[in-house]
């Protein structure tokens, strides 16, 4: 398995992005506390997400993909947001792509199932509120987190170019 590496804001380590592929991705609460996997690629804290395959869409991605990554079936209900900043880009080591970030994160509310572990993570947990701070975690989905916490309004980039 090769390694994730995210690269932010004109890192001068980063290489140029070679692609854009829509992911999804799932911001599940369940009182006080969020579901979360450790990604088995880079170590660190995230929302259960990932790319969008042909033939589905992209709010069975984010359920298809929170069921694979946790183990938990959840049924969307709002969108937290569209996150596609060009200065945050996603290096792949196993085929060498470098994705730039396109992600919209659903809001989304448990149906079954218990958080278990799977290829892509290995940790998943009902993380508690206060927890979250202090977690190894991107800055794109403390970003992300942050505003899911605080907003009930979609987070939508802005233009800055």
């Amino acid at each position: 398995m090769g390694r994730r590496i995210d690269y932010h804001h004109g890192d001068p380590g980063a290489p140029a992005a070679n692609s854009v592929r829509p992911s999804a991705g799932t911001y599940v609460r369940r009182e006080d506390a969020i579901l979360l996997i450790c990604r088995s690629d880079n170590g660190n804290w995230s929302m259960p997400g990932g790319a969008h395959d042909p033939g589905e869409s992209l709010s069975r991605t984010a359920i298809r993909e929170t069921q694979e990554e946790t183990g938990v079936t959840v049924r969307l209900i709002g969108i937290i947001g569209i996150f596609t900043d060009p200065d945050h880009v996603i290096h792949y080591t196993s085929n060498d792509e470098v994705r730039q970030e396109f992600t919209i994160i659903y809001r989304a509310e448990p149906i079954s199932g218990e958080p278990t572990p799977s290829s892509e993570s290995t940790r998943v947990e009902w993380v508690p509120i206060d927890r979250i701070p202090h977690l190894q975690m991107d800055p794109s989905q403390r970003k992300r987190i942050d505003w899911a916490l605080r907003s009930v309004q979609p987070y939508i980039d802005p233009d800055t170019r």
